[in-house]
């Protein structure tokens, strides 16, 4: 990129020698040429102009402009520019990915440490790319980082990291940040050692944990950060370290009001994992300290082993089921979750779901959105669920295959029906054919 050349050649036009005097018209357009080539030279662009252009930039363009010019320079390593960052770490045998150069990397631990404060690593499935990012973690030594981010596009690598290796380079910046108020560190060998460590430099700055999926972190672990960290608003765990007691906690009076709360209840070998029940006054707490809060639950469970939940009234607020559901858990779901307000089902089998919908539709006086795929509906049941649910229903998405006909309606109709009780025009999803 070159600067523009517009100021020297309007200096040309000026200083050579006029026979005749030119006309006013000429002279206006001279005097336009010159004010268009001080607009062009980019050169001149006041330091917040360019700094926002560069805040467009992708990484490699900012640093190509950065050599235009002396100013473009200075620009280039202005603090503001470097408060957010990510990482991007991928094999170039294994990823489609752009990877952060190594020497930008070195070039902005060592000049750009100290101005970062909101970082994400985004690494491919490779061990080696874990790593690297456990390495530059562990050389942020004088940085007050107040959000991190771990994320695997793949399967989670750094569970692939030796343990100690991961936890050396975390507490590094658990340690030395001091105002931590955003962690997501989910699939990762993080423990309960390194927790306290957080939880004794940050406690105060503390507001967003993700942590789900990481198996070396216990019931105590997570207690002891609902204990400290009195601002924490939200949160995301595994349910094997949900307990009585963390709820309690999150519900004292010292606690700020809970946001959100996320709850996976994921289980990879069947019959192998019995879960435990939270007892009811123990949600009730939760909700009386924080009425708010949205309670987020995603399962991964086959059927057999629903036996814990729903037993009694869960304060659930979305639901998202991706494997397989029985009809009695969404029939328990119907008695005892007043609060849900979105439902997502991936797949139940051929037993169709009309009255365990309706009961749903009935006693959920808060749910606002619905999901159905490779499961069966009658028309006629579905089109008393949107009936009395009506226009509180903002999302339906009903994959066409799911609806069965009956004596009453066929697939095709059941859209007008359905559009008459939603006050919009509503079709079911259909799967594209490519």
């Amino acid at each position: 990129m070159k600067r523009n050349n517009f100021s020297a050649v309007n200096k040309v036009v000026q200083s050579s020698p006029v026979v005749k005097q030119p006309k006013r018209g000429l002279c206006s357009s001279l005097r336009q040429t010159h004010a268009l080539s001080v607009l062009l030279d980019w050169g001149t662009l006041p330091h917040h102009v360019l700094l926002q252009v560069f805040q467009y930039l992708p990484l490699i363009d900012r640093a190509r402009a950065s050599s235009v010019c002396r100013r473009w320079n200075e620009v280039f390593h202005i603090p503001d520019l470097w408060r957010k960052f990510e990482f991007e770490l991928n094999q170039s045998a294994t990823s489609y990915f752009k990877s952060t150069h190594p020497d930008l990397i070195q070039q902005i631990i060592k000049k750009h440490a100290a101005h970062l404060q909101y970082v994400s690593f985004k690494v491919d499935s490779s061990t080696e790319s874990a790593e690297a990012a456990c390495d530059i973690l562990s050389q942020l030594v004088n940085c007050s980082i107040q959000t991190l981010g771990l994320i695997s596009t793949a399967k989670p690598s750094f569970m692939n990291v030796p343990k100690s290796h991961f936890v050396s380079a975390l507490t590094v910046v658990f340690v030395n940040s001091k105002s931590l108020s955003s962690i997501k560190i989910e699939d990762t060998p993080v423990d309960d050692p390194s927790l306290k460590i957080l939880v004794a430099n940050n406690s105060d700055t503390l507001r967003l944990l993700k942590m789900s999926s990481c198996p070396h972190v216990s019931s105590d672990g997570i207690l002891c950060v609902a204990d400290h960290c009195q601002g924490l608003r939200e949160l995301a765990l595994n349910y094997y370290i949900l307990s009585d007691e963390l709820l309690l906690a999150l519900s004292s009076e010292t606690h700020v009001n809970l946001e959100h709360l996320r709850i996976d209840v994921v289980s990879e070998n069947p019959g192998q994992i019995k879960f435990h029940s939270i007892k009811k006054r123990s949600w009730d707490a939760l909700i009386k300290h924080s009425p708010g809060v949205n309670v987020v639950m995603y399962f991964f469970l086959y059927e057999e082993e629903f036996e814990a939940f729903f037993k009694e009234e869960t304060p659930v607020t979305h639901l998202y089921f991706g494997r397989s559901v029985s009809r009695a858990i969404l029939g328990r779901i119907g008695l005892n979750c007043p609060r849900l307000i979105e439902l997502v089902v991936c797949a139940n089998g051929l037993q169709p779901l009309d009255s365990e919908l309706i009961r749903i539709a009935k006693h959920c006086k808060n749910l606002t959105s619905l999901g159905l795929s490779e499961c069966e509906v009658s028309c006629s049941a579905f089109v008393e669920f949107v009936r009395l649910c009506g226009r509180r229903l903002t999302q339906l998405s009903i994959m066409e295959e799911v609806l069965v006909p009956d004596d009453r309606y066929t697939p095709d109709e059941v859209h007008t029906e359905v559009s008459k009780h939603l006050g919009r025009v509503w079709f079911p999803d259909v799967m594209p054919i490519w």
